[in-house]
């Protein structure tokens, strides 16, 4: 394949910084095995940052972002992937150190391509995309420390971002009873529209937060915020219950104690959707396929976007402007 295809290219020298969408060609793409139409991708906090001079997330210009795609193979090298076949590219150094899913054709390493499952089509795919994957292995986690539905109720922070706002859809098409967080208080109908069955300001989730034991609350909890919001969560878990932990918007340092620990034996589970290995990958993709899909997974879209629109949105959740999904449609 020689014509020329679209992207958006970030570049940056000494003297400029620029987000284009421009044509490329697939010998300017990094090597890989298998070559990929995108048909879709999504935008996610780490494609905003990587699209600002600061973000710190590039280290090589010019360079094509995108930490999500989905689409069809065009050919492959690898006997794992024909022709034809529908897969997803999510994780490992998708869009952060492999030019990734913001274009029309990818060319990706065979190791970091999951099989699209049966009960998906390709842009399901991406309004779930690295955030619901993340949301799906949180689930899973908690479901392996005894997390269920009928013994009690489960709280989501940061309830109207990528990973809350799946968590929530996920836990409630399972039939949990889902209390979720959010700093926006006109989000309530949306957010009880995907799935919670309670909406509590975060404000409500941090009093407290210097008691390093406070009342119990929730058996469990997907976090995505970190930070002091984190460890009030710790403090009111009941005993034996788990928090699932992947995100640091609220910050890094978490100031607990070990009380939640060896009083409440609470556990605190760390997911990481990165370098997930292949086989718990595929575990999750499966379960987000069937009994974790929502029945009205599209509520989770905010808007649908093309390559020339991208841009804005890159912006609008950098800002916070965000409620819910962005697609990129890319075919």
């Amino acid at each position: 394949m020689t014509e020329s295809f679209q992207a958006l290219v970030v570049d940056k020298t000494e003297s400029s910084f620029s987000v284009a969408v421009k044509p490329v060609t697939l010998e300017d793409l990094p090597a890989g095995e298998v070559v990929i139409k995108v048909a879709y991708s999504s935008v996610n906090y780490k494609d905003g940052l990587a699209s600002i001079p600061n973000g710190k997330i590039l280290r090589t210009y010019p360079f094509i972002p995108g930490i999500d795609l989905s689409g069809i193979v065009v050919s492959s090298t690898d006997e794992r992937f024909h022709k034809g076949q529908q897969v997803i590219a999510t994780g490992y150094g998708v869009g952060v150190s492999h030019f990734g899913g913001f274009s029309e054709y990818a060319r990706i390493p065979a190791g970091w391509i999951t099989p699209l499952p049966e009960g998906l089509t390709l842009k399901e795919a991406m309004i779930y995309g690295t955030a619901g994957l993340t949301a799906a292995l949180s689930i899973l986690a908690l479901e392996d420390h005894d997390v269920s539905p009928d013994k009690g109720k489960v709280l989501v922070t940061g309830a109207t971002g990528g990973v809350g706002g799946s968590a929530i859809a996920m836990l409630g098409a399972k039939g949990y009873s889902v209390v979720a967080s959010t700093g926006n208080a006109e989000a309530a109908d949306y957010l009880r529209g995907i799935g919670a069955e309670d909406v509590i300001s975060r404000e409500e989730v941090i009093v407290g937060a210097s008691k390093p034991l406070d009342k119990q609350l929730w058996q469990g909890a997907v976090d995505s915020v970190g930070g002091d919001t984190l460890a009030a969560v710790l403090s009111k878990i009941t005993y034996r219950g788990s928090v699932a932990a992947s995100g640091l918007t609220g910050g890094t340092s978490v100031p607990t104690t070990v009380l939640p620990f060896i009083l409440r034996g609470v556990n605190l589970l760390g997911i990481d959707s990165v370098e997930c290995p292949a086989d718990l990958r595929q575990k999750a993709w499966k379960r987000m396929a069937s009994d974790l899909k929502p029945s009205q997974l599209e509520n989770l879209v905010d808007r649908e976007v093309t390559l020339t629109e991208l841009p804005q949105a890159l912006e609008d959740i950098l800002q916070g402007n965000l409620r819910g999904r962005v697609l990129v449609r890319l075919s």
